[in-house]
């Protein structure tokens, strides 16, 4: 897969949230104006005081704030919630059927989250980043469903499902009944091309049909993967089962891009063609 993954992408859009809401937030508020009043009407309470001490407490104070929301676990993760829900709106996916099983899959990634905070220390963050591995197959999933869409929306596709094969045949009838050498040689050289992009159109339709299996069987593996994290404890041999989990979905997500890149070169096969 490419090394810029989208959900790469959403953890940075969240982190920048985070930093401005960390500006944005009352408390930060309050220390802003409580520094600038301090500097402007009490410069020197103390003889030793001197009025820039205000703004560098006040700087001070801010620093701590803003580290103390980027290192606030939850509001992060509700961030990266948001953002991720926001990246792949599935007011884009035309396809009915996909965009329930989406709205599915980012059902369970809620679960998930909630089952997250159930637990502390080593297990939390095996889970956490479990969830972020799920994040990189939702977003496969998300990709998928356009390629379905993209297919399914191609007019000429379904033109020429119809017009081709009747094509072919009047060709071969022609091809039958020709004499000449010169014109059998570019009658068969039009069979040929002829065949070739009917077999290019089947394959176009049989990967939309594998897609749509896939995002379904994809959906049942993610309620697998929602209902074995339900299961886990908090003893060390759950880490274990969590690794395995984590590798699950891995091997799901290589899948899922195997099935995106035959489509894509389908698609290329297809244009070439035609």
């Amino acid at each position: 897969m490419s090394e810029n993954k989208p959900t790469d992408e959403v953890r940075q859009r969240a982190f920048s949230a985070v930093l401005a809401n960390a500006f944005m937030r009352w408390e930060s508020v309050v220390t802003l104006l409580l520094t600038v009043i301090l500097f402007l009407f009490v410069p020197q309470p103390f003889d030793f005081w001197q009025p820039w001490f205000w703004l560098v407490g006040g700087a001070l104070a801010e620093i701590a704030l803003v580290a103390s929301a980027l290192t606030d676990e939850e509001a992060a993760q509700q961030a990266v919630a948001r953002e991720f829900e926001q990246k792949f709106d599935l007011r884009d996916v035309r396809s009915r059927v996909s965009r329930d099983r989406l709205q599915s899959a980012l059902e369970y990634r809620r679960g998930m989250m909630e089952l997250v905070k159930r637990h502390k220390g080593a297990m939390r963050l095996h889970l956490q980043q479990t969830v972020n591995d799920i994040d990189d197959w939702i977003a496969q999933m998300y990709e998928l469903a356009l390629h379905i869409d993209a297919f399914e929306g191609n007019d000429l596709v379904e033109r020429d499902r119809k017009m081709v094969p009747q094509q072919l045949d009047k060709t071969r009838v022609r091809l039958s009944r020709e004499q000449d050498p010169a014109v059998r040689r570019d009658l068969e050289n039009q069979v040929r091309q002829l065949e070739q992009q009917l077999t290019n159109l089947d394959a176009t339709v049989n990967s939309v049909k594998r897609a749509e299996i896939q995002l379904e069987s994809t959906l049942s593996s993610l309620g697998t993967i929602y209902a074995q994290m339900s299961l886990l404890g908090t003893k060390e041999v759950d880490s274990a089962r969590a690794q395995r989990l984590r590798l699950e979905i891995q091997d799901e997500v290589s899948s899922l891009q195997d099935t995106i890149d035959a489509m894509d070169e389908v698609q290329a096969q297809r244009l070439r063609i035609s």
